[in-house]
């Protein structure tokens, strides 16, 4: 089995507060992250295919091909954006690192053409990251 690695930027600003909860604790769960204007990262989004090479091509996936489909399907859709406010498929979610990764191999899985979405990893910082390996 080859796994095949692409790893993209998009920057974007999000707001965490579940309005269950009063602001007290939105401020006490989620601390700095239920900023009534939110706040920003630069995330680093790392997708990664698992398969066998094309006895053709040599590929798992083609990287270009790979890093065209990340792009149209995610990266159009969430960079430079309040993914509170501008993407409507979370409106309603809270956009947390776990929730995201989630999110986006909903966007990814059918997309890959050839091998297999094996995982999903999420940085919201060189110090914080999330991985999903989809629903086993």
């Amino acid at each position: 089995m080859i796994y095949i690695s692409k790893i993209m930027h998009f920057s974007a600003s999000h707001r965490i507060y579940n309005p269950k909860f009063t602001d007290a604790e939105n401020t006490r769960i989620f601390k700095q992250c239920a900023n009534p204007n939110g706040h920003g990262h630069n995330f680093i989004l790392e997708v990664v295919v698992c398969g066998e090479p094309n006895p053709d091509t040599g590929y798992v996936i083609d990287l270009k091909e790979l890093k065209c489909i990340i792009q149209s399907e995610v990266i159009d859709l969430v960079d430079h954006k309040n993914l509170n406010i501008d993407v409507p498929a979370l409106q309603n979610v809270l956009p947390t690192s776990e929730n995201l990764v989630v999110f986006f191999w909903q966007l990814l899985a059918d997309k890959i053409p050839s091998g297999k979405l094996y995982k999903i990893k999420l940085s919201e910082s060189e110090h914080s990251s999330v991985e999903y390996y989809g629903e086993k």
